[in-house]
Order: C-alpha cells, then structure tokens, then sequence
C-alpha cells in the first residue's frame, strides 16, 4: 500500500468518526427536546447567601452519572458561578455558566444535594464533586455536577442544604 493509499484510509475513518459523534449528538438532542433549563434571574427578595466558583460538569439522568444530558444550557462542560440564594419562596440555586442565560433552580424543585466521586469525563478525589438532585420538570429528576474551586464540594453542598426544608434530605455516597 503506497503512503496516499494510507492516508485516504486515515481520513475516511476520521471523517466516519465525526459523522457518527455527530449523529450521535443529534440523537441525543433529538431524545432531550421536551426537557428545558429554568432559565431566569434571582426572584425579587432572594438574598444570595453564597457564591462558590467552579467547574460545571454535567447534568445527568438522576442516579445515571455515565448518561449526559443534551438540554440547552446544560450540555457542555463551562466554569460556573453557582449562587446559593436564601429568604423563604424565593430561596434556590442560580448558575451561571460562561456564554449562557443564568438558570435559577427554585429550592422546591431541588430534590437532594450531596457529594460524589464520577460523572462522566471526571473522576476526582473522593466526594470531590457536589452533585445537586432537581425536578426539571414535574416528573423528571436530573443530576447536576460541579467542581468548586473556591471552597470545598462540602461546603458546597452544605451551603445548599441549608436552604432546604426539613422534608429535603441530603442525598447518599455517589
């Protein structure tokens, strides 16, 4: 086989690759249309009690840490501002990711908040990553992870659990 001939394989088989990643992503998004992020700012009277700088992982299918999410604003990997906002009805969880509308995850909606170790394409030390448990619609539970860099995954989610209510209950060992 003559060095041309090598290269033609090597391009078709890249060139297959990408179709299929792409084919894949497209599936994927296909899969996901009917969920959609909480877009949105803080509600009037939210009083932002912490703000932790990170890494925004992934949002996953609850208890699936390996199954990423294709919803719009939640689909790729960004550095996070994650704001812990207090003060009864208005209290939850505001993201802002680099290059997108802020979300703001109302705390009725978030379902648990603990630590793990997996989610995806990041594996870190032991309960390195916050993982916060929420209703993205009335029926559907997701996993979002985040990599604290300006405190601890802890103290991440210790922030968040204490604008709980007693009926929310921090989540088990990832």
């Amino acid at each position: 086989m003559t060095r041309e001939g090598a290269l033609l394989i090597m391009v078709a088989v890249a060139l297959v690759l990408l179709a299929l990643g792409v084919w894949a992503w497209r599936r994927r998004t296909q899969r996901d249309a009917s969920l959609t992020a909480p877009v949105g700012e803080l509600p009037a009277g939210a009083v932002p009690e912490t703000t932790v700088s990170g890494l925004y992982v992934a949002t996953t299918r609850h208890d699936e840490p390996l199954e990423r999410l294709a919803v719009r604003g939640l689909g790729f990997r960004s550095r996070v501002d994650v704001i812990v906002a207090g003060a009864g009805s208005t209290a939850g969880v505001a993201l802002d990711l680099t290059g997108q509308p802020r979300l703001f995850i109302p705390a009725a909606r978030i379902v648990s908040v603990d630590q793990a170790t997996v989610a995806i394409d990041r594996v870190v030390e032991k309960q390195g990553l916050t993982r916060l448990s929420w209703l993205i619609d009335d029926e559907t539970i997701v996993d979002s992870y985040f990599r604290p860099q300006t405190v601890s995954a802890r103290a991440l989610a210790a922030a968040v659990q204490n604008i709980l209510t007693p009926t929310q209950t921090p989540g088990g060992d990832a």
